[in-house]
C-alpha cells in the first residue's frame, strides 16, 4: 500500500486490491484474523487490516497453517519491536524450508520411479507391436 490509497476502504475495493474475493475477506474475518470496522452493515477496511490480510495471504501461499499466521500476527501485536515476531517468523521458516526439501526429495523419487515404469509400458508396447519380448526377457502382454 502507499500513501496515495484511502485510509478506509470497503470490501470490495480492498478485495480487487488484493486480488481475491469478498467471500475470502469474510472467511478471515471469522477466523479472527482481520477486524474490519462495521458502518452499519458495511465492512470497513483500514490500511492496518489491509496490510494484515497481505500478510496471511503471503503466509498462506508459503504454507503455513491458520494457526501459525495467527500467532505470527499476535507477535507483531504484542511486540513493538517485532524482535519475537522476527526470531518466531525465523523458527518457522526453518522448519518449513526443512518440509519443503523432504517433499522435494520424495517428489524426486517419486518421479524417478514413474519415469522407469514409463519406459517399462512403452518397452512393452514397442515390443508387442514387433512381436519379440521385453528389455526384461518377459512375455510382450497387451
Amino acid at each position: 500500500m502507499n500513501d496515495a490509497e484511502p485510509e478506509l476502504r470497503g470490501i470490495q475495493a480492498v478485495a480487487d486490491t488484493l486480488g481475491i474475493t469478498p467471500r475470502t475477506l469474510r472467511f478471515y474475518e471469522d477466523r479472527g484474523l482481520i477486524q474490519p470496522q462495521r458502518v452499519g452493515t458495511a465492512r470497513i477496511y483500514t490500511r492496518r487490516e489491509t496490510a494484515r490480510m497481505q500478510l496471511i495471504l503471503r503466509g498462506k501461499r508459503l504454507g503455513f497453517s491458520l494457526r501459525e499466521i495467527q500467532e505470527f500476527l499476535d507477535l507483531y501485536d504484542a511486540d513493538p519491536g517485532h524482535a519475537e515476531q522476527m526470531k518466531a517468523l525465523a523458527e518457522r521458516c526453518r522448519l518449513r524450508i526443512d518440509e519443503l526439501e523432504h517433499q522435494k526429495d520424495a517428489l524426486v523419487q517419486t518421479l524417478a520411479e514413474l519415469r522407469t515404469i514409463e519406459d517399462a509400458a512403452l518397452d512393452r508396447v514397442r515390443a508387442a507391436g514387433t512381436g519379440k519380448r521385453c528389455a526384461d526377457g518377459g512375455p510382450v502382454t497387451p
